[in-house]
């Protein structure tokens, strides 16, 4: 069994839960998750089985998209509405909708954020959420993110009450922290605020238009549909820069041979698809860090395939 399944995460489990469980269902070990959601987010989870688990990291890195909801009036220990109230102010005058709208735009773009103490970020080897648990404030790591775009799913002008709720879409890079966005756009408009809803809407080219639930996909296995529903490994990397070869090039690319930069991708910095005529991923190259011209295998997927 081989491809990638796009799981529809129920509210409630893990990644790790939904890894476990898929286990067992598709009675196969090799299944991996690509980008831990918290266990009270749903939406979009691609799920790698078989050889598609050797792009699993391609899919993590790529760009995400969420809607997500913000409450204004408190703030809590997680960022999130499964936190405790750590600070509570109500909403004393209204809010426009420009106001929300030009908050929206300044964190637009490249932003810099800390992430929540209840994060599986490391800091000297220990996750902070263990740290948090024991009730230890440790120094974090700022990280530069990437904010795409930001969108006000609320069509009204102002923005009245004690604690004021409003929707979001969100497109952005690896790493972002949506809890930790709701809380600077609560910055930004003078209140302590926290994610109260959130959904992941698409992962690399994923979208929750594409997804199966955990039930869904006991039937299909059930009645030995499976492989209609699994998408190639090439789908989790079709959003890499492409560089096409020759059947005769191919043989040396599953040997991991040093290929030559061409043009076009002279200029790529991240992780390049090299794919047969047919659109046949072979392998994924990096830029060779001490031979200028040359790139070198960073994974190689199909060595074995004699296709």
């Amino acid at each position: 069994m081989e491809g990638i399944l796009p799981l529809l995460k129920p509210k409630g489990m893990t990644s790790h839960d939904c890894v476990f469980r898929l286990r067992k269902i598709l009675k196969t070990k090799k299944v991996g998750h690509t980008g831990t959601l918290d266990p009270d987010v749903t939406g979009v989870l691609p799920v790698c089985i078989g050889r598609a688990t050797k792009v699993a990291e391609y899919i993590t890195d790529a760009g995400k998209a969420y809607e997500g909801e913000v409450t204004l009036g408190f703030s809590t220990s997680t960022e999130d509405a499964a936190g405790d109230v750590i600070d509570k102010q109500a909403v004393d005058r209204e809010i426009s909708r420009a106001e929300i709208l030009d908050v929206l735009a300044s964190l637009t773009g490249e932003i810099v954020q800390t992430p929540p103490m209840y994060s599986a970020v490391k800091v000297n080897g220990k996750r902070l959420y263990e740290y948090a648990r024991k009730g230890i404030e440790v120094e974090r790591p700022t990280r530069k993110v990437m904010i795409y775009s930001i969108e006000l799913l609320d069509d009204r002008i102002l923005f009245q009450g004690e604690a004021i709720t409003f929707r979001f879409r969100v497109s952005c890079s690896k790493g972002t922290y949506i809890r930790t966005l709701a809380v600077m756009i609560g910055e930004k408009l003078g209140y302590p605020a926290h994610m109260s809803y959130l959904t992941r809407i698409q992962s690399a080219q994923f979208t929750i238009a594409d997804c199966l639930t955990l039930e869904e996909v006991e039937t299909v296995m059930a009645e030995g549909k499976i492989a209609t529903v699994l998408a190639p490994l090439e789908a989790g990397i079709s959003h890499l820069p492409k560089f096409t070869i020759s059947d005769t090039l191919a043989e040396k690319v599953k040997n991991g041979a040093l290929l030559q930069i061409p043009d076009h991708l002279s200029d790529e910095s991240g992780p390049i698809l090299v794919e047969t005529e047919e659109g046949r991923a072979l392998a994924v190259y990096r830029h060779h860090p001490r031979k200028p011209g040359l790139m070198k295998p960073d994974k190689v997927l199909r060595n074995d395939d004699k296709r």
